[in-house]
C-alpha cells in the first residue's frame, strides 16, 4: 500500500454545514486558492447536518425562550435574542447571494417558510411571555410579532394544541410568520456539489487519523483512505476542523495551547415523529415551550413542522440521551478518549457541577414511550402513541471549559470557535444555535484567521452579505430592504409579507 503525499493552502476536515460555508466563503474571496475536504463517511451532511439530525429550526431567537432570561429587576434580557436574529440575517444574506448568482438552485428544497411560536402555562409563564413580547416587539428585527392569551385566537394559531384541552390553567403563545424550516442537510449537500464544480477536491471515506505541524510551520494531516485501506499524508498551511462531535478529540491532536484544558460532554437526542398524515395536516408552526425547572437549555420541549424529502413532517421532541459515542457513527471509546492530563481536572469539575444535569439525563434515558406520550400530550392532549414513531437524532458534544464567570468545568450550551495563536488552525466545537449561524461563525474563522486578507476581502464580503460589519438593528431601513430581498431569492413570500 503506497502512501500518497500532497501539499494543498486549505484541508477542510469534515462534510457537514460548517465546511461546506467556509470553502464556498474562501472560494468567493480566494478562488485561486487550493482546497480539500476529508469526510469519513460515504455523503455530504450525514451527522450533525443531516435534517433528521437536528430540529431544523432557523434559528432567530423568533421562539426559543432560553434566549431571553428574566432578569432580578423582573426586566427581560433581550442581549442574546438580538444577537442570535441578527447572525441569522447573514446566513439569510449569504445563502440569497448563492441562490442570485445562480450557484445554488431551488432555495425551496433547503428553506421554507413557517410561522415560529412560543407557548406557555401558569399565571407566572404567561407574565413572563407577556414581558418578553413587550420587550422584543418594539425592536425591528421582532417586527410583526403578535401575543395572545385568547382561547379563542389561540384555537386559531395551533388548533391540534388547543384540542381536548380541559384544563383552566392560564396559557399564551406568540406568534411570528418570519420564521422558517431549514433543511440543513439539503443545503450542505447544495453546497458540496456547487464546491465540485470549482474543482475542489472531495474525499468522501477518508478518516482523518493525525494532525501535526511540520518543521516548515505547516500542518501535516494523516488520512486514511477506508476504500483502498492506504494512509495519506496531506500538508497545508491551513486546517479547518468541522468534524461535529469529532472535532474535539482532533483539536486535541494539534497540541495548540488552545486545546488544553477543554472537555466534551456528549449528549444524544431523540424525537417522536407523527405518521398519521390527517394530524400532521392539523398543524403549520414550530411551537417552542419553556423547558422544566433543573433541566439544561437544550431540552425545551418544542412540536415543528418540518419540511423533510419534500415532504411535511411533525416531529416532537427532542427527548435526552446518553451515550459516550462523540458522533452517532463514534465510539463508545470516545468520552473516555477525550480525557487528557490538562482537561482531566475541568472534566471532573464539570461532573462535580452537574448532577443536576447527570440526574436529568438517566430520568430521559429510563423514560418509555408511554412517559415520552405523556409529554407529548401537554402539546397535544387527545396524541395517541400509534401515531408516533421514535426518530434517533445527532449526538451533541457540550463544550466544557474554565471561565472567569463559570469557573473550572464550566459546561458551555453554545458554538465556539477554537483557533490556533497564528490562526493556522481552527475548531469548530459545541451545539445550538449552530447550522443557523454558520455564515457569522465562518466570518469569525475568516477574521481570527486570515487577518492580512480582511482589508482586501471587504469589498467582495459587502457584496456577498451587506450588512457585513454592521447593526441591522441600528439600521432598520437597512433590515426592511435585507428582509424583502432575501425573501425574495429565497422564496419566502410569507416573510416578505410580513415586512412589507
Amino acid at each position: 500500500m503506497s502512501n500518497r503525499q500532497t501539499k494543498t493552502d486549505v484541508i477542510l476536515i469534515g462534510a457537514g454545514v460548517m465546511s461546506a460555508t467556509l470553502g464556498s466563503l474562501l472560494k468567493e474571496l480566494a478562488p485561486q486558492w487550493e482546497i480539500k475536504v476529508f469526510e469519513k463517511l460515504a455523503n455530504p451532511g450525514e451527522e450533525s447536518s443531516n435534517e433528521w439530525n437536528n430540529a431544523g429550526t432557523g434559528h432567530s431567537a423568533l421562539c426559543e425562550l432560553n434566549y431571553t432570561t428574566e432578569k432580578a429587576d423582573g426586566s427581560i434580557d433581550i442581549t442574546k435574542a438580538i444577537k442570535i436574529n441578527e447572525q441569522f440575517q447573514l446566513s439569510r444574506q449569504f445563502w440569497s447571494y448563492l441562490v442570485n448568482r445562480e450557484l445554488i438552485h431551488n432555495p425551496q428544497d433547503f428553506i421554507m417558510p413557517i410561522p415560529h411560536m412560543s407557548l406557555v402555562q401558569g399565571e407566572k409563564n404567561v407574565t413572563f411571555l407577556k414581558k418578553r413580547f413587550e420587550a422584543l416587539s418594539n425592536n425591528p428585527l421582532f417586527q410583526g410579532m403578535e401575543f395572545s392569551d385568547d382561547p379563542d385566537k389561540l384555537k386559531e394559531w395551533i388548533p391540534l394544541i388547543m384540542e381536548g384541552r380541559t384544563d383552566n390553567e392560564p396559557i399564551a403563545a406568540t406568534k411570528i410568520d418570519s420564521g422558517t424550516d431549514v433543511n440543513f442537510g439539503a443545503l450542505t449537500r447544495m453546497l458540496f456539489d456547487h464546491l465540485k464544480s470549482l474543482d475542489v477536491e472531495i474525499n468522501y471515506k477518508h478518516a482523518v487519523k493525525d494532525i501535526k505541524r511540520t518543521s516548515e510551520g505547516l500542518w501535516e494531516v494523516k488520512v486514511h483512505n477506508n476504500e483502498s485501506g492506504s494512509t495519506e499524508y496531506h500538508t497545508a498551511k491551513f486546517v479547518f476542523i468541522g468534524g461535529g462531535g469529532g472535532s474535539l478529540p482532533l483539536l486535541q491532536k494539534t497540541g495548540i495551547p488552545e486545546s488544553k484544558h477543554i472537555g466534551g460532554f456528549p449528549v444524544s437526542g431523540l424525537f417522536m415523529v407523527c405518521n398519521n398524515p390527517e394530524i400532521v395536516e392539523q398543524h403549520h408552526a414550530k411551537v417552542y415551550g419553556k423547558a422544566k425547572v433543573g433541566a439544561p437549555p437544550m431540552s425545551v420541549p418544542h412540536l415543528d413542522t418540518r419540511y423533510i424529502d419534500n415532504k411535511k413532517s411533525l416531529l416532537f421532541g427532542p427527548f435526552a440521551g446518553f451515550s459516550p459515542k462523540f458522533l452517532k457513527t463514534g465510539s463508545n471509546l470516545d468520552l473516555i478518549r477525550s480525557v487528557k492530563p490538562n482537561n482531566v481536572l475541568t472534566m471532573l469539575a464539570a461532573g462535580f457541577k452537574e448532577m443536576a444535569l447527570t440526574k436529568y439525563l438517566i430520568q430521559q434515558v429510563l423514560l418509555s414511550n408511554e412517559k415520552r406520550l405523556e409529554e407529548l400530550k401537554e402539546f397535544i392532549p387527545n396524541a395517541k402513541l400509534e401515531d408516533w414513531d421514535i426518530v434517533v437524532a445527532g449526538q451533541r458534544v457540550q463544550v466544557i471549559k474554565d471561565t472567569e464567570t463559570g469557573g473550572k468545568g464550566t459546561l458551555q450550551f453554545g458554538t465556539e470557535v477554537v483557533t490556533a495563536s497564528d490562526g493556522s488552525v481552527a475548531a469548530l466545537l459545541g451545539a445550538s444555535p449552530g447550522a443557523s449561524t454558520a455564515v457569522h461563525v465562518m466570518l469569525e474563522v475568516l477574521e481570527k484567521c486570515f487577518p492580512q486578507y480582511m482589508m482586501e476581502w471587504e469589498p467582495k464580503l459587502k457584496e456577498m452579505i451587506p450588512s457585513y460589519g454592521m447593526s441591522l438593528m441600528e439600521n432598520p431601513e437597512l433590515l426592511q430592504e435585507i428582509h424583502t430581498s432575501t425573501a425574495q431569492a429565497l422564496g419566502l413570500s410569507q416573510q416578505e409579507l410580513a415586512y412589507s
